[in-house]
């Protein structure tokens, strides 16, 4: 009623004359709704009408603070600590202050001062709790938060806050202490039972954690966090069609995410009812086009049943979205390997170099479809830069004998033909593979003969 009788009043220029409560009602209102200018004209009117109150100039100093006028916030706040030195309010508003500047410690002694002030406590535990959590400081952060919930043990705020802090320190046996002690005095609260679940997860009882979760959403049965937890737990106690049917639920509970989707696709997958998987994969990136884990969990179902057409499609649309991923790019080149598109598999293995993947199998690769190509010297090339870091490595010495023998470099061939052989002798089959006209020549015959004949 006072809200709309101050709307009026500013409408039609008239005033009107409120209590102090009425005004202080009408300024929260505004501020929490994030109406600033509104809330500082009611504020300016306030104390037209009431020159002397202290909590108008206190939420005065709090608009200075929202819109980050810290400087007219402190000299406020040093006016209004000197008419009243024993408000809480002045401490908490200068904690916040030095928090705003990072001068947490400071800020923590400002709130100690509130603490000795104030019957209500919580809310000065909470925010030194939160000094303390910047501080890294875990354990009195803790403290902090266990005061809050000792006071009012339906802080749900505070309990996370305080299983965050357990986790920060991991310190997970201890966190599953503190929940199974506090739901013995609060049974049925569904969150802390889907905190302790958490904790089995994380020490990977997962029987533990499925019993937890079971709780959490008994008492709350559109606990949709619950039956997420439960569907992964489900998942790693292979119970794929239980954890599908969880899944699903939090559809029904909420509007549909790409995430759902993709977990429901992947158990559908390790059940081996691949369309089942594709159709979630592709309502995954339906919801969420920039999904890159559903693009290339469709590359990877399609590569493996040897679509190669499809495979390629979908690595495409991964590849738009995050093209500095090595990984990618490497099923890139496989995938077009396989459809016998050599300059494309050419840029895949060369994007991977690019990208920091300097494993063997990349520079082989590139190796083998450069020298493909007829592109022996920077197929050498690329064998020289591998050499500097797989130094003894059979697989790359038989190469260089196959691109030596093709580039007229005879010497060479032979001696890393003689290298290769001392590695190991067995991977000789590479040059029938990779070069079968240096593996049919006859000196490279006699060679290969004469090692097996010593080392028989």
């Amino acid at each position: 009623m006072s809200l709309l009788k101050f709307e009026s009043m500013l409408k039609t220029n008239n005033i009107y004359f409120f209590d102090l409560s009425e005004f202080e009602e009408i300024i929260v209102h505004y501020l929490d709704t994030g109406k600033i200018s509104l809330a500082k004209k009611a504020i300016k009117l306030g104390l037209e009408q009431h020159p002397q109150s202290i909590d108008l100039k206190l939420l005065m100093v709090e608009s200075y603070l929202i819109e980050n006028e810290v400087e007219k916030a402190s000299r406020l706040l040093k006016k209004i600590e000197v008419i009243a030195p024993h408000n809480e309010e002045v401490f908490i508003q200068k904690a916040t202050i030095n928090s705003k500047k990072g001068f947490h410690k400071e800020a923590i002694v400002n709130l100690e001062k509130a603490l000795s002030y104030t019957d209500d406590k919580i809310d000065v535990w909470s925010l030194m709790g939160m000094e303390y959590l910047y501080l890294e400081d875990f354990k009195k952060a803790r403290i902090s938060f266990t005061n809050c919930i000792e006071a009012d043990y339906e802080d749900y705020s505070a309990l996370y806050n305080i299983v965050y802090c357990f986790d920060m320190q991991k310190q997970h046996t201890e966190a599953i202490q503190y929940l199974i002690s506090y739901i013995d005095i609060n049974p049925y609260c569904e969150v802390a039972w889907h905190q302790l679940g958490r904790q089995y997860f994380v020490t990977e009882n997962y029987k533990e954690a499925l019993t937890a979760f079971d709780y959490a959403v008994l008492i709350d049965e559109s606990f949709l966090g619950g039956y997420l937890e439960k569907a992964k737990t489900l998942e790693q106690l292979s119970n794929y069609q239980e954890a599908i049917d969880n899944y699903l639920i939090t559809l029904e509970l909420d509007d549909p995410t790409a995430f759902a989707y993709v977990r429901v696709g992947e158990c559908y997958e390790k059940l081996g009812k691949l369309d089942a998987a594709i159709s979630y994969y592709k309502k995954a990136v339906h919801e969420d086009p920039l999904l890159d884990k559903g693009w290339i969990l469709l590359t990877n179902l399609y590569f493996d049943q040897e679509n190669y057409y499809k495979a390629a499609y979908y690595i495409s649309k991964a590849i738009k979205i995050d093209e500095d991923n090595a990984l990618y790019w490497r099923r890139y080149a496989e995938i077009n390997l396989r459809l016998s598109f050599f300059e494309e598999a050419v840029t895949g293995f060369s994007s991977c170099l690019k990208l920091g993947d300097t494993s063997p199998e990349i520079y082989m690769g590139l190796t083998d479809v450069l020298s493909f190509l007829g592109e022996f010297n920077d197929a050498l090339k690329v064998l020289l830069k591998a050499q500097k870091t797989y130094q003894n490595f059979a697989e790359l010495e038989y190469r260089f004998v196959g691109l030596f023998f093709l580039l007229g470099k005879e010497k060479y061939a032979f001696t890393h033909l003689t290298s290769a052989m001392k590695i190991d002798f067995d991977y000789h089959i590479i040059l029938n593979e990779l070069y079968p006209t240096v593996f049919e020549n006859t000196d490279v015959q006699k060679l290969l003969k004469k090692h097996k004949k010593a080392i028989e």
